[in-house]
């Protein structure tokens, strides 16, 4: 898939050019240049492992914005089957932000729901850009409860900067909203696997985060605040993002050793926007996987491990 290179990405994109003028040059004027090419083809493949193995939390936070990276529904088209959305929150509406219905993953009939956001303008005001509504995370809620009373696991697909925090938002109680989303899927009684796709931003990420399996893509972030957000409080100016990005450890290798996250799902060398179909499998082998260990708990276990699971979030021994 083409994409733009981003700004870190820039030494890979100029190699990549001078590499295809080699290649025309030697095809148009018929001169072998074959030593020539395959010497800057290895220089190429330096500067990719160079740059993609040593990635800094700020550039991972620049891949999981990337406006070609898969999203939820990406996802459901490469890895579901038999997808059947369902709309509305049965009070106020639909959120086109937040789809979600029945689908199979595998051999596994499931519930799927998630965040949805927009690759152009068009496309991003019917999606809200990926921020959710209040009726978003009741309509959410509303599936989950559905899944339960036909013993359906569910599979959330986080993937947003935040709840949308406009003002009809806040008229409809878009923190009870969601607040009732951590209540209730504490207590649901089917396995809830939950993965962050890109952007794992505040309460609207975790509106439908509060799973048994808690999983993230290899570029995504998940955050209580932006890094431009954190930088405006600390540093009084946003140009400090990437050093808030790095304090913060909000990227999925750092979140995978403090133990807040089960598992980083790989992608494609250089982000998942390079290849949806083999970021799409990854996700899909390791969701199955996940789903497998979940299932083979009782009920009780189950959410006796989910409430051991959040309630050990942020315990910490320092050095005696």
């Amino acid at each position: 898939m083409s994409t733009k290179p981003l700004e870190f990405e820039q030494p890979i994109a100029e190699l990549e050019a001078e590499i295809q003028k080699l290649k025309t040059k030697s095809a148009s004027q018929k001169i072998d240049m074959s030593e020539q090419i395959a010497s800057m083809e290895a220089t190429l493949q330096e500067t990719r492992n160079e740059i993609y193995n040593n990635l800094t939390p700020w550039q991972r936070v620049q891949i999981a914005r990337h406006t070609n990276r898969p999203f939820m529904l990406d996802y459901v088209f490469h890895a579901f089957e038999d997808f059947c959305e369902l709309h509305g929150d049965r009070h106020i509406g639909d959120d086109h932000s937040m789809p979600g219905g029945f689908a199979r993953i595998g051999d596994q009939r499931v519930v799927v729901v998630g965040h949805q956001k927009g690759r152009d303008t068009k496309e991003n005001l019917k999606r809200n850009f990926g921020s959710a509504h209040p009726e978003g995370y009741r309509k959410a809620l509303r599936l989950m409860k559905l899944a339960e009373r036909f013993g359906l696991p569910v599979v959330c697909m986080i993937d947003t900067p935040g709840a949308f925090p406009g003002i009809g938002a806040e008229e409809r109680n878009i923190a009870e909203a969601i607040a009732f989303n951590l209540r209730e899927m504490a207590l649901l009684k089917v396995p809830i696997i939950a993965c962050v796709l890109g952007e794992g931003g505040s309460g609207g990420a975790l509106g439908i985060g509060v799973a048994d399996r808690v999983l993230m893509m290899e570029n995504a972030y998940y955050s209580v605040i932006s890094p431009e957000g954190c930088a405006a409080i600390l540093w009084k100016h946003r140009k400090h993002a990437p050093e808030a990005a790095e304090a913060m450890k909000i990227a999925a290798p750092d979140l995978g050793k403090l133990n807040l996250i089960d598992e980083v799902i790989a992608e494609p060398k250089g982000g998942a926007h390079h290849d949806h179909a083999e970021a799409a499998e990854n996700f899909k082998k390791v969701v199955l996987e996940q789903l497998k260990q979940v299932q083979s708990l009782t009920t009780e276990e189950m959410l006796d491990a989910r409430y051991e699971k959040f309630r050990q979030y942020g315990e910490w021994q320092g050095a005696e």
